[in-house]
């Protein structure tokens, strides 16, 4: 460990086909494709373009999201009018930055530091696809809102408004690059002190949702919607949607605060490859290079010690080949096959601004379950890739991940159009540290804005700990109590083990899941201190684990005359029916939650009098132990009951109330009646068969449903501070969703080029065809004497580039109905592509 690795501590996404983080390293792991294939029935229904559909090359397939109109608007405080208008991609970034903190372990409402928010997203499509009438028939007022809800630069800074984070809020944005460069932004402000916790991530959705794409010879977009990186059929990618978000912190004070550790970032890297390439959207061998050197520099990570490269991967006839051989430069000869390389593109497609986040996280699920998942769709490699000059191979099959020399390494790549390259160096998580000695019980919370969500809460927290048994149930505690936000609607049981907790959940079990409003607090609580038969179990652990019953036991044991510690004061019998339930509501006060009455019969009258300052300890020890003394009594401070009754004041300060015998038909309904009767909720401390932890807890557990501000931090000493995760709040997902205005349909224009191309015959097809191109190439290139580009004139001269060349291709190939290749003579010329077409002709 080094004084700037930093620790990934949360995890959240929503990938195409894995709603969650689960649900996606089961994607990987099962070697699955998320890829849809489309009907133009769904195409037209998410408002496809009919036209569109009768291009060549038009490819019914997408990689979308469920649910993508959907959002718990509530949840967040967003007005509902306002929430329709909020870019989608805002939307389920904040829902899983908040379920990111959440699997940290962190409640951002109580958290102490800063946290800062490093975002991008992708452009927004949302705003001209379903609110263009909007924007256009809106008055100033109108179209500045539409603005401040979808103009990305409001990413960052809208998720620290609704969450409260005050560290740094930074939107980025270098086109796919986004979200690598998000985390190395994030990693530098950790290391700078600039904040101690910080979320990186990105999103893209893309709107119309489920709209296909038309495939363009040259472009980057495959034929069929799979994309097969580094395969000799590779033809493109598929852009998808998707969101992304990890927690970052560094590594020591993660460790220190006892966080689950996915992975650790040993080192970040960002460059650009400035003009050093063919062009704007052309990537560059050469500095794609030096940012993998770079990022590896820093973390003091040897090429030798990486064993896997998560690869941009587009699966693009020249991204592919491009990208490995500036591998290959930046590792060097170290031996073939030694690094595995992978393309989560395989699997989910081209996420855009969110791509980096995906293979991000699919690479600490690898290095944290020590597994190798297969890239997809790899036969044959690519033969204008040179893997025999460097140390890659790609991997196919689901492997365990072995050991070797040290830890665990991989490096992940993103590559932005434009020339913004980032590479991240990731690390196996440290070995966790051994789980303290369980205890005999532990407090087990619950909440939710609504009963719906906490009975699904409830629900998916039961299946979570039936599925993982070994989970310390001691950080499962902790995690909710101190790492989740207490909402009003609550639920709480006392439980022994992970397979107690998840029984009990499941069957909701009465005598022990409590259930309360916390915005419908009671007049108070009642302190029920049943008569206790001289037992006293688990008193003597209890002792040991938390100080503020040992100082209470302490004393008790010196007003009796004898030395400080449980030997006297705890045994079977004696002074301990009145001692351990007195220091259990010395606890409960302690912790937060003081008696409002008091209600006692048998050995538990006298604690009952005492706690409500009807006399003091050493009184109250001495009439237990039945010395024939008579007590100095004073006004209860409290209302107290002997079990059928409530005392009036004189009567409580009468000593003869408490020297005599109580009534024998008290009992515990009854005395649970009289609270409740007053407005007030009863809490149970006597010894009544009970362990002493557990009658605590439940006391506790139960002024907590009820709205009570217990101080669970006291529960959880040094060594006892752990997180885990565990499963997120179960928002209540609503449609807010402007549907785009109508397309109009209706078939195309008849095709006036094509039919004349074919009444030109073979002698003239291709200068039809050149005087179509030439007022074509005019149009795209702007030539600033405004003549048109003559057909054999250097289209590159002319100031055209690779896109250029691609586009004149493919309006030609919608003019004529076809789907035509891009080839071009060198020098490429108008002539050129028009010969060559028109010799297809007759082929078409």
């Amino acid at each position: 460990m080094t004084d700037c690795d930093v620790a990934i501590i949360g995890m959240a996404c929503r990938f195409p086909g894995a709603p969650d983080v689960g649900a996606f390293w089961d994607l990987l792991r099962e070697g699955r494709e998320s890829l849809r294939l489309l009907t133009d029935e769904e195409l037209l229904a998410a408002g496809a373009d009919p036209a569109e559909l009768a291009r060549p090359g038009f490819v019914r397939a997408a990689q979308s999201l469920d649910g993508v109109e959907l959002f718990d608007a509530a949840h967040f405080r967003i007005p509902d009018d306002e929430a329709e208008l909020l870019d989608p991609q805002q939307r389920h970034f904040l829902e899983c930055a908040l379920a990111a903190l959440e699997d940290a372990g962190y409640d951002p409402a109580g958290h102490p530091g800063e946290i800062g928010v490093f975002a991008g997203a992708g452009m927004n499509t949302y705003l001209p696809g379903n609110l263009a009438d909007r924007y256009a028939a809106g008055s100033t007022l109108g179209r500045y809102r539409l603005m401040l809800a979808n103009d990305t630069n409001y990413l960052a800074t809208r998720t620290c408004y609704k969450l409260d984070l005050r560290g740094p809020g930074v939107t980025v944005g270098t086109a796919c690059s986004t979200s690598l460069v998000a985390v190395h932004l994030a990693c530098l402000s950790l290391l700078a002190g600039e904040c101690g916790t910080a979320l990186a991530g990105a999103a893209h959705l893309r709107m119309p949702h489920d709209e296909g794409h038309v495939h363009q010879e040259g472009m980057i977009f495959s034929p069929d919607g799979h994309c097969r990186a580094f395969d000799a059929d590779a033809r493109g990618t598929v852009l998808g949607s998707g969101v992304g978000v990890v927690v970052l912190k560094r590594l020591d004070d993660a460790l220190a605060d006892g966080d689950t550790v996915h992975a650790v970032v040993k080192g970040t890297a960002v460059t650009n490859d400035g003009s050093a390439k063919t062009g704007f959207t052309a990537p560059g061998v050469e500095r794609q290079a030096a940012t993998v050197r770079e990022a590896q520099r820093v973390a003091g990570c040897p090429p030798e010690t990486i064993g896997y490269v998560e690869a941009h991967g587009t699966g693009t006839p020249l991204g592919d080949p491009v990208e490995v051989a500036a591998l290959n430069r930046a590792f060097g000869p170290i031996g073939p096959g030694r690094v595995l390389l992978g393309s989560v593109k395989t699997n989910i497609g081209h996420l855009d601004a969110a791509a980096g986040m995906a293979g991000l996280i699919k690479t600490a699920l690898m290095l944290r379950h020590r597994t190798f998942v297969p890239s997809l769709h790899f036969r044959t490699p690519n033969p204008d890739i040179d893997f025999a000059a460097g140390p890659f191979r790609v991997g196919t099959e689901t492997a365990p991940w072995p050991d070797g020399d040290g830890p665990r390494r991989a490096g992940v790549s993103s590559f932005g159009v434009g020339g913004t390259n980032a590479h991240v160096v990731l690390e196996e998580p440290p070995a966790p540290e051994a789980a303290p000695a369980p205890r005999p019980a532990e407090p087990l919370l619950l909440s939710a804005r609504t009963p719906e969500a906490l009975a699904r809460a409830t629900g998916d927290l039961a299946r979570h700990l039936r599925r993982r048994p070994g989970l310390d149930l001691d950080a499962v505690t902790h995690t909710l109590a101190a790492g989740r936000h207490h909402h009003s609607h609550r639920r709480a049981v006392v439980c022994a083990d992970t397979h107690d907790a998840a029984l009990s959940l499941a069957i909701l079990d009465p005598d022990r899941v409590r259930t309360g409003r916390a915005d419908q607090q009671p007049d108070g609580f009642a302190f029920v201190l049943p008569d206790a038969g001289g037992q006293a179990s688990g008193a003597a652990e209890l002792y040991a684990e938390l100080g503020e019953f040992r100082d209470a036991v302490d004393n008790c044991a010196r007003l009796l005359g004898g030395a400080p510690g449980p030997a006297a004061v705890l045994g079977d019998g004696g002074p301990a029916a009145f001692v351990v339930p007195y220091a259990l509501a010395l606890v409960c006060r302690a912790w937060g939650v003081r008696p409002a009455a008091a209600v006692g019969w048998g050995t538990g009258r006298t604690v009952a009098a005492c706690l409500a300052g009807v006399f003091g300890p050493g009184d109250a020890l001495a009439l237990s132990a039945g010395r024939p003394a008579v007590p100095a009594c004073a006004v209860p401070e409290i209302p107290v009951s002997p079990g059928t009754r409530w005392l009036r004041p004189d009567e409580a300060a009468d000593p003869r109330t408490w020297t005599r015998p109580g009534p024998e038909e008290a009992e515990r309904a009854r005395a649970e009646a009289l609270s409740k009767e007053q407005g007030l909720v009863p809490l149970v401390l006597g010894l009544d068969g009970r362990g002493a932890t557990e009658v605590l807890l439940d006391a506790l557990a139960r002024a907590w449903t009820h709205g009570a501000d217990v101080r669970w931090d006291r529960w959880y000493g040094p060594g006892r501070r752990r997180r885990v995760p565990l499963p997120t709040y179960p928002y209540e997902r609503r449609r807010h969703w402007v549907d785009p205005p109508s397309r109009r349909t209706g078939t195309a224009a008849p095709d006036d080029l094509a039919r004349r191309v074919e009444q030109a015959g073979p002698a003239r097809r291709s200068a039809v065809l050149q005087e179509f191109l030439r007022h074509q190439a005019a149009r795209l290139l702007e030539p600033e004497d405004g003549r048109l580009p003559g057909a054999d004139e250097d289209l590159f001269h002319l100031g055209a580039d690779s896109l250029v060349l691609i586009d004149i291709v493919a309006t030609l190939g919608t003019a004529l109905g076809r789907n035509l290749t891009t080839s071009f003579d060198d020098p490429p010329t108008l002539r050129g592509l028009a010969d060559r077409v028109a010799a297809d002709w007759r082929k078409g």
